[in-house]
């Protein structure tokens, strides 16, 4: 580690020795890079229900427009002033994990809410890590040690709770309510927000949105930390098909560091990539594809139909992570491996939607009932 690293990591140990200042709740998404997922619901519920807090937020100084945009408080991360209000805090609420070198005070409050219900294996069950810089024996150590900080975990089901335990090796207390950004998708004024959100993205109200949403590929990668993507989907030949009936919004993974250019696609393609949340795609959209990402759970809530584009579906299981059931068997929806299957299952879909097998709803998505952040906070911020 660098000197000055050295030195900033001393003085943020020896500021978290210092009495906390206890209504300061500090909150992280993705990094610093994101105002999004579970950390952003429960701030939105906390600003309007607990005014007595002074909640702050944990940004990367690239994505500082992101915050001012929005008016909301924020300092920059391994800044000065961050050293001093992270360190003082007496709350974090953060949905990945902090740097491993940051220690966290003896008094302060860690909030892990985490980001999805995995499919893929994580932490320590991932038989062998493929990402770029890091042995599969340093990864699991290091996960393992990140989450001896964490004193609450939120969890979006029992099929999750029993995976987080083992999987990061976390012993503090899980708090089963659901995901709180899940909260938004059984709002009351809903349909507000759908058709305020479709005119914030100059949607067409004539035609369906699809939503494309794939993660990321341990394994493709520029160097460590620097991930790609390569879209197997054929959108010239998707907008030749369907090009009067709908419109294509791609969200590409925040850890993807491709920048892909649409401009030759014209108004069939909406990137949505940097959009601030997630949750607001959702909404919007009619019918979502995906692969092995996580979102597919979240999306479930609405009982809109899914279709997962597999092409890498073997390599995917049975080499880069593997998963914790059989998603051929279980997935929500129909899996298809070429652009061809694609095309064709598409227009069933589009004229035929399917429903969500009530099993899977079941064991997934029961949890889910718009107060997962109302949940949380009344049991993390409950007098001790």
């Amino acid at each position: 580690m660098k000197l000055v690293q050295k030195v900033y990591y001393l003085l943020f140990r020896i500021v978290g020795w210092l009495p906390r200042k206890k209504a300061l709740v500090m909150f992280e998404s993705f990094s610093g890079k994101q105002y999004s997922c579970n950390p952003r619901a429960i701030f939105e519920y906390m600003e309007e229900h607990n005014p007595e807090y002074e909640l702050l937020w944990s940004v990367n100084p690239k994505y500082v427009d992101l915050f001012e945009a929005h008016g909301v408080p924020y300092v920059k991360r391994f800044s000065v002033s961050w050293l001093f209000k992270m360190g003082l805090a007496k709350y974090w609420v953060s949905n990945s994990r902090l740097p491993l070198e940051l220690p966290k005070p003896k008094n302060t409050i860690y909030v892990q809410t985490w980001h999805g219900t995995p499919l893929k294996k994580l932490g320590v069950d991932i038989d062998e890590v493929h990402m770029p810089g890091q042995t599969t024996e340093q990864y699991k150590a290091d996960f393992v040690k990140e989450a001896q900080k964490w004193d609450y975990l939120i969890s979006p089901n029992a099929y999750s709770s029993a995976i987080f335990r083992r999987a990061f090796g976390f012993t503090g207390e899980m708090i089963e309510s659901g995901y709180p950004r899940n909260d938004i998708l059984f709002s009351a004024d809903k349909e507000l927000k759908i058709a305020n959100i479709k005119k914030e993205l100059a949607l067409p109200e004539e035609k369906k949105v699809i939503l494309y949403a794939p993660t990321w590929r341990d394994n493709d990668f520029y160097e460590a930390g620097k991930y790609k993507f390569d879209l197997k989907i054929d959108i010239a030949k998707m907008q030749e098909k369907f090009g009067d009936e709908i419109v294509l919004l791609v969200r590409m993974h925040y850890l993807v560091a491709e920048h892909f250019d649409f401009a030759q696609y014209g108004d069939f393609v909406r990137d949505a990539s940097n959009h601030e949340d997630i949750r607001d795609l959702y909404l919007v959209s009619d019918l979502l594809i995906t692969d092995y990402s996580s979102v597919f759970f979240d999306y479930a809530n609405l009982q809109r139909p899914m279709l997962f584009y597999t092409y890498d579906l073997a390599e995917y299981r049975d080499t880069l992570r593997g998963f914790y059931f059989d998603f051929e068997e279980n997935a929500p929806g129909p899996l298809v491996e070429t652009n061809e299957a694609l095309m064709s299952e598409l227009e069933k879909m589009l004229e035929n939607p399917p429903k969500i097998e009530d099993s899977f709803l079941e064991q997934f998505c029961t949890w889910e009932d718009g107060h997962a952040a109302e949940k949380t906070v009344k049991i993390v911020f409950a007098e001790k």
